[in-house]
C-alpha cells in the first residue's frame, strides 16, 4: 500500500511539473485571447461541468487524494484549486482533449477522469466557459493566472 502511495505522490508531482512547464501549442488567439462570453460560459458550466466540478467551482471532496480507481477527483475551479496555476492555453487544450490524451500527447500515459469536450463544446464554447471561471477568481489570482500566460507566450 505505501507502495502504491509513493508512486501516487510521484505521479501527482509529475503531473503538476508538466502542467507548471508542459509544451502546449496553442496561440493566445486559440486560447481564447479574444472576447469571451461568460453569460454563455456560465450556462455551458453548469450543463457540461457542474456535476464534477461543482456548482460552486468547489470540486470533489478530497480532490487531492486519489479514489479507490487510483484517479484524482475533479478539482475546484475556484481559487482554491489549482486551475489558476496554468497558463490558457493547457486550460483549453486539457478541457478540449480530455487529460489521458493531453498527457499522452506529452508522452505520459496515465488515467484521467477528464474528458474531452471537443465532440460537445465548439472551441468558442470552451473559452466561455474558461472566462466565466477566471471571471470568478480575486484580481490578484486573475493577474497572476494571465502573467503565466503571457510568459508561455500564448
Amino acid at each position: 500500500m505505501r507502495i502504491v502511495l509513493a508512486l501516487v505522490a510521484v505521479m501527482v508531482l509529475t503531473l503538476g511539473a508538466l502542467f507548471w512547464t508542459g509544451p502546449v501549442a496553442t496561440t493566445a488567439q486559440a486560447a481564447g485571447a479574444g472576447t469571451a462570453d461568460i453569460v454563455a460560459g456560465e450556462r455551458i458550466y453548469a450543463e457540461s461541468c457542474a456535476s464534477c466540478h461543482g456548482a460552486n467551482l468547489e470540486g470533489q471532496a478530497n480532490w487531492q487524494s486519489p479514489d479507490a480507481d487510483g484517479m484524482l477527483p475533479a478539482p475546484p475551479h475556484d481559487e482554491t484549486g489549482h486551475t489558476w496555476h496554468h497558463a490558457d492555453g493547457l486550460l483549453f487544450e486539457y478541457t478540449k482533449l480530455g487529460g489521458a490524451v493531453l498527457m499522452q500527447r506529452m508522452g505520459i500515459e496515465m488515467e484521467s477522469g477528464m474528458p474531452g469536450f471537443g465532440d460537445r463544446l465548439t472551441d468558442a464554447q470552451i473559452h466561455d466557459v474558461l472566462a466565466f471561471i477566471k471571471s470568478t477568481w480575486p484580481d490578484r489570482i486573475r493577474d497572476i493566472q494571465a502573467e503565466r500566460t503571457r510568459a508561455e507566450g500564448q
